[in-house]
């Protein structure tokens, strides 16, 4: 592992930052407070599939660990990763959360998008 600024970083996974994606106050302190609940150490692991309505889908899960190729972009305790692929499409993203009972949860806003469906959960490029 090698460190840059007190972060430790597998072999082959590179720092990001806010210019990747960007997590608001809000989403980082839900992503904390999940982060929290997991039963060991993990990352919030963001990325772009095939599907949804417009062709691509954001994907969100947690992992215990990097891998080979992926961006960390740190935020506090809450540390996303984005694989390199992924990053292609997120650049520039910012990423909220709202605990609203009516259209609450994450929300992606990605400038990179030229249309979304209602859900806001795919967009096509």
């Amino acid at each position: 592992m090698r460190t840059t600024s007190d972060i430790e970083l597998p072999e082959g996974v590179r720092l990001g930052d806010d210019r990747l994606i960007n997590l608001t106050e809000p989403a980082r302190r839900k992503v904390e407070a999940l982060l929290e609940k997991e039963k060991e150490p993990s990352f919030l692991r963001v990325g772009i599939s095939g599907g949804g309505c417009n062709g691509l889908s954001y994907k969100m899960k947690f992992v215990p660990e990097a891998r080979k190729g992926d961006i960390l972009v740190p935020f506090g305790d809450a540390k996303v990763l984005v694989d390199s692929k992924s990053a292609l499409y997120l650049k520039g993203t910012n990423l909220d959360y709202s605990d609203a009972l009516i259209s609450g949860g994450f929300k992606f806003s990605n400038p990179n998008a030229t249309s979304s469906c209602s859900c806001g959960e795919s967009f096509s490029i």
